[in-house]
């Protein structure tokens, strides 16, 4: 699951060339697939199958499956040759591969500055300590001087919600200056968007993209422990060192010149100076009919020096063609990437990159080993399934997800089935190892019809639907799925829970909280043999039940009403019965 950096472990390879090179399968043969080429694959899905596709992926021989390296190579002719097995097509006209092609974007601290003016005094800014900095443009040089701050509350625009903290106001050139999170969270009003769970409004991700398009020349978001979900070492960590994107060739959306964060503490400063009172105005747009407000005459200004590569990675996928309405699929996605071997950020010198004997391979085996091992999994039940699937399955396993969510972002841009055509996506990420449990947490529960789907296959398992933890971290929107969704596409991202069918909540609790503290974007996350996974194989068998129902009727299932993404999925399916 995205989102830490330390993936720079891949940029050494991916800098060094234009194109990771092609792996040895093909349309017509594949390499042997390597280390479980002695299990005897059952076509049910089964625990000691899922074991052993996951124990190939998070060996160290794999490298830790970072994009441009000898792990991609071997992750690409491994799945392959899994889906070969299995007898499907290639997914992307005869070929396995999408070449997903990106920028690496490294920001030169040392040489960039940052400041704000207010009634004649400068306040420099410090890269990491106060602020973070960055640029999605691809330029090596990125300068904005005087430009005029803006306070626009949490920089929504919202017409489902009635809500615009951008009415009547033009920000060309400007600074735009946003709290984080959506205006029910700090509130505590449940009336207010969702209460203190995150929609897509929320996202740090969304803020820039809206600022964007309302043309401004820069976007700083008020950081805070709470509203972000997470502490300013995060933010800190997160933006510091090689940034990944798409070029802009892939991506056309407007982009901001700069876009960071700041500390509360800097934001706190900055408003006083401007004879304002940073809580006053949390409150205040907490409040439907917000206006934005100047910032006092106060002026942001700012060069950015970065050097830029350019690079790549690929998607793999199959497809499984429908008997009856083939040009309809549900998608099944998993990400296959992780951070790869950090020995090779310090030029392969295992000494300087830590202690001696300490291990350097990041090898992901629960992110996101286990979901590919998923995805294979339930290949092969739709390979053998009687009657065969009236609709196409496209089963996509996606690069750097790790950086951004760009590979499933390419593919959404860029999809073998049109996404009006799609019916849904069943994204599978760090699956859960706890056991059997009670729980089957559905992350952004309420959010689309594909809830409606899957209660009865719970049910039919004993199982109740809940809502995630930390609903105001948004985690809805930090996996693959999300992609989709920004298209209208329903997203169903869906794991056991933690109440544990005979050792109950702490020891499911206990056990989450080990991975998340202590093996979570560690070296430590590696397969363990005493998994309990009779788990995995009830929510296997439950998201293939959902993609099996869909693929044998003829429903559009569809975003609830209120619901950011139902407007896209409205207009994609106009569109369809239009033609």
């Amino acid at each position: 699951m995205r989102h830490t950096l330390l993936f720079a472990a891949a940029a050494l390879a991916l800098a060094a060339c234009s194109k990771a090179p092609e792996p040895a399968a093909t349309a017509d043969s594949a390499a042997p697939a390597p280390a479980a080429a002695e299990h005897g694959f059952g076509p049910e899905i089964s625990a000691e199958d899922f074991a052993a596709h996951v124990k190939v992926l998070s060996s160290d021989e794999f490298g830790g499956r970072a994009p441009g390296t000898d792990g991609e190579q071997k992750t690409a002719d491994y799945l392959v040759a899994q889906f070969q097995r299995l007898g499907l097509q290639p997914g992307n006209g005869d070929s396995w591969f999408q070449e997903v092609p990106m920028v690496v974007t490294t920001a030169d601290e040392a040489t960039s500055t940052a400041a704000i003016t207010l009634g004649g005094a400068e306040t420099p800014l410090a890269f990491g300590d106060q602020m973070a900095l960055g640029t999605r443009t691809a330029q090596q040089e990125v300068f904005v001087k005087g430009s005029e701050m803006v306070f626009v509350g949490y920089g929504v625009n919202a017409p489902e919600a009635g809500w615009n903290d951008y009415a009547g106001l033009d920000v060309a050139g400007k600074t735009v200056v946003i709290l984080v999170n959506d205006p029910g969270f700090h509130a505590g009003d449940e009336s207010l968007f969702s209460g203190k769970k995150m929609t897509y409004y929320g996202r740090w991700t969304y803020k820039f993209e809206e600022a964007a398009r309302q043309g401004a020349s820069a976007a700083l978001i008020i950081h805070d422990d709470a509203g972000a979900g997470y502490g300013w070492d995060v933010v800190k960590n997160s933006w510091s060192g090689a940034q990944y994107d798409l070029p802009t060739s892939a991506d056309p959306e407007p982009r901001l010149p700069l876009q960071g964060w700041i500390t509360g503490e800097v934001a706190a400063k900055l408003f006083a100076d401007a004879g304002l009172d940073l809580e006053a105005m949390r409150a205040a747009a907490n409040k439907p009919g917000f206006k934005a407000v100047p910032l006092g005459g106060a002026t942001f200004t700012a060069k950015l020096n970065s050097s830029i590569s350019q690079a790549s990675s690929r998607n793999i996928l199959a497809k499984l063609p429908g008997t009856e309405r083939p040009d309809e699929a549900i998608v099944y996605t998993a990400h296959w990437d992780h951070l790869g071997d950090h020995s090779l950020t310090h030029g392969g010198d295992k000494a300087a990159a830590g202690a001696e004997g300490e291990d350097h391979v990041y090898n992901g085996a629960i992110d996101n080993a286990t979901g590919v091992a998923g995805v294979l999994e339930i290949a092969e039940a739709f390979t053998v399934q009687d009657p065969k699937p009236a609709r196409s399955l496209v089963f996509l396993l996606v690069t750097l997800e790790e950086s951004g969510l760009l590979g499933s972002k390419y593919y959404a841009a860029n999809p073998v089935i049109p996404l009006k055509d799609t019916v849904a996506v069943v994204n599978l990420d760090a699956m859960s190892v706890v056991g059997p449990t009670k729980d089957f947490v559905v992350i952004g529960l309420g959010n689309s019809e594909l809830d409606d789907v899957l209660k009865p296959i719970a049910d039919a398992q004993g199982r109740v639907l809940v809502e995630e933890d930390g609903v105001e971290k948004g985690f809805f929107f930090r996996s693959d799925h999300f992609s989709f969704a920004k298209f209208g596409v329903p997203a169903l991202y869906a794991k056991g829970g933690i109440d544990h069918v005979e050792k109950g909540v702490e020891y499911g609790r206990e056990v989450q909280s080990h991975y998340t503290n202590v093996a979570y974007h560690k070296p430590a996350d590696e397969f363990d043999p005493n998994w309990d996974l009779r788990g995995v194989v009830q929510d296997l068998q439950a998201l293939y039940g959902v993609g099996r129902e869909l693929a044998g009727n003829e429903a559009w299932p569809n975003y609830v009403e209120g619901n950011a993404f139902k407007a896209a999925r409205d207009a994609s399916r106009a569109g369809a019965a239009a033609q």
